[in-house]
């Protein structure tokens, strides 16, 4: 008996050690899969095919592919929008831009100016707003382009700071052709175009006027004639002003709410904004971060350091790939450094595909290429929207893993609030769906069953991935019109519009099914797709159930809100100084590793 008790408590004891140590492996395991911390890398006007990970054999992207080697690799992630703007607030709010008007319904669909009023409201919920409230110390690094002030120059009402970000280092507009001397203008052709017209109709009337006043047909007060006179005067020279100024006036890098360098210089950018990523996470290695580090490459104008000026086999171009090829790799080796990779969710994407029709003054292609799809920036071809998408959690996530579901940016935004153990919004529609049950192999299809595709405010085309078909159907309502027609772009315009006299509306609709045929060279008609008008038909009760959702919103890209605002503009010194300043040392670069 005295045997057999011994025997049973050791056997109890051991039930007891096996209960504690399985316990202490879920707590780890629970641990390790929440409150990670959170890198995002978002490229500007990056193509799809500009990637060795999606094919590229030219351009050398060993870091950005090791993500994918380490990772998975999603090949139908899908950017909400195909401009900056829209797509950059769909990615921080998990909503389509529609819904917080982000989505123009003018032909200019992204901010322009800092001096503008229009923004991201502050009703507007970010990832990062509800990871700050997590207690996660959050960053932006690079671009912004969702606004800054409403009614006065230091409001800040639309700035980083004002969504959820502790720290901002960066250009709250984005990187033009303008802010670079020697690399030409996006707003000259189009200055020219819109004001040809009005300059003529005054001149016209001005003279008319006064020749009339001259030989006595109509007596015309002088008093009058000088005031149209000053009136026409002072607004040329308001524009003639402006636009002469732009680089000082709307290329700035900001630290917090303060200008730090006006206007921009490109001398050891990347370096510098990869060094801010990479003191930051350094900054923060004992708590949780959320980094989103927002790059300027590749959008024009181009640039890059003396390092990988001239290395690629693509020109410009392809020296700014690389350049930030490399600074992935920085951040990807601070991560090992801290000791912090295995707990750190890392994304890498695009905004949106490259913009095919960027050609310089000299004919050198300064736009990227976006593989085997149709189109790209500013088009809801596969080309403008299909971008890349890779996610790293070492342990966690899949690795070496190829998803081909249909994803979108907006599904960043549930699934790092959820890993965060944050709250989803209750009060709102979140398009977004979280992707982990996908990432971790739990789930083999993705929750989207239909993405809807705008164009500014347009609804321009709808993709359908049924549950019971590999296929996935994907319908036109309208296209761009190419100029030249037989080209991949709108050359002459430099951007394909979403209205009027730039489009072609299809009714029925094209339609296409891109597991067969991804390039979309060949519209399904009724002969050849024996379910056309059945396709068709759901597509059309999903489109009336979509727009049942929305509400009307402010539209913060109407003109009025785009247009520059003289009191709304920032200045680091005064205008008669050409709002100059330098306050950004770059001392400390030497102290960095640029190997």
């Amino acid at each position: 008996v005295f045997h057999l008790f011994l025997h049973t408590r050791k056997k109890m004891r051991l039930l007891v050690f096996l209960i504690i140590y399985q316990h202490a492996i879920n707590n780890v395991n629970t641990h390790h899969v929440s409150n990670p911390n959170i890198i995002l890398l978002m490229a500007d006007d990056l193509g799809i095919g500009d990637l060795g990970c999606y094919g590229n054999r030219t351009l050398r992207t060993p870091n950005i592919d090791r993500l994918a080697e380490e990772g998975v690799t999603l090949t139908q992630h899908l950017a909400a929008s195909p401009l900056c703007t829209p797509s950059r607030a769909a990615f921080l709010t998990g909503r389509y831009p529609i819904r917080s008007g982000m989505a123009a319904f003018s032909r200019v669909g992204v901010f322009l100016f800092s001096a503008s009023s229009g923004g991201l409201p502050s009703e507007e919920i970010t990832f990062s707003k509800l990871l700050k409230q997590r207690g996660y110390a959050t960053a932006l690094i690079g671009k912004w382009h969702l606004g800054m002030n409403c009614e006065s120059s230091n409001d800040f009402c639309h700035h980083p700071l004002s969504h959820g970000f502790d720290y901002f280092y960066g250009l709250t507009v984005t990187n033009f052709r303008d802010c670079k001397p020697g690399q030409g203008s996006v707003f000259l052709k189009g200055v020219q175009k819109s004001l040809v017209i009005p300059v003529q109709i005054a001149g016209i009337t001005l003279v008319s006027l006064a020749i009339v006043q001259y030989i006595g047909i109509l007596k015309v007060p002088f008093q009058a004639l000088a005031y149209c006179l000053f009136i026409t005067a002072v607004s040329l020279a308001v524009l003639v002003f402006f636009f002469y100024h732009f680089r000082h006036l709307n290329c700035f890098l900001m630290r917090d709410h303060q200008i730090i360098q006006q206007p921009l210089s490109y001398k050891n950018l990347t370096q510098r904004l990869t060094m801010e990523a990479m003191q930051f996470i350094g900054r923060n290695t004992d708590a949780p971060f959320l980094l989103v580090l927002s790059y300027l490459h590749v959008h024009t104008a181009l640039y890059a350091s003396k390092k990988f000026r001239g290395k690629s086999k693509h020109g410009l171009y392809g020296d700014a790939v690389e350049e930030m090829d490399w600074s992935v790799g920085q951040i990807l080796d601070v991560l090992e450094k801290y000791n912090v990779s295995n707990t750190t969710l890392v994304y890498f994407t695009s905004d949106q595909g490259a913009h095919v029709e960027e050609i310089s003054s000299s004919g050198e292609v300064h736009g990227g290429y976006n593989g085997i799809y149709k189109g790209g920036k500013s088009m809801n071809w596969e080309g403008g929207i299909r971008v890349p998408g890779l996610l790293r959690w070492p342990g966690v996530i899949q690795a070496g893993a190829y998803i081909d579901e249909p994803t979108s940016n907006m599904d960043i935004f549930p699934t790092i609030v959820k890993l965060a153990k944050a709250q989803l919004p209750s009060d709102r529609i979140i398009d977004g769906h979280d992707l982990m049950p996908l990432l971790q192999g739990k789930v083999t299809r993705s929750k989207h069953e239909f993405l809807f595709h705008y164009c500014n405010a347009y609804l321009n085309a709808v993709r359908w991935h049924p549950g019971n078909s590999e296929s996935v159907w994907k319908v036109f309502f309208f296209t761009p019109n190419f100029s030249p027609e037989d080209s991949n772009g709108c050359y002459d315009s430099h951007v394909c519009f979403c209205h009027g006299g730039f489009i072609t509306r299809h009714d029925p609709p094209l339609l296409f099914d891109l597991s067969r045929d991804p390039e979309e060279k060949v519209p399904l008609t009724p002969e050849t797709e024996s379910r056309f008008y059945e396709i068709l038909r759901i597509i059309q009760l999903a489109v009336d159930n979509h727009t049942r959702s929305l509400h009307a919103v402010p539209d913060q890209l109407s003109w009025d809100n785009l247009l520059w605002k003289p009191w709304l503009q920032p200045c680091c010194s005064s205008l008669f100084q050409s709002c100059y300043c330098d306050y950004d040392s770059e001392g400390s670069l030497s102290e960095m590793h640029l190997g």
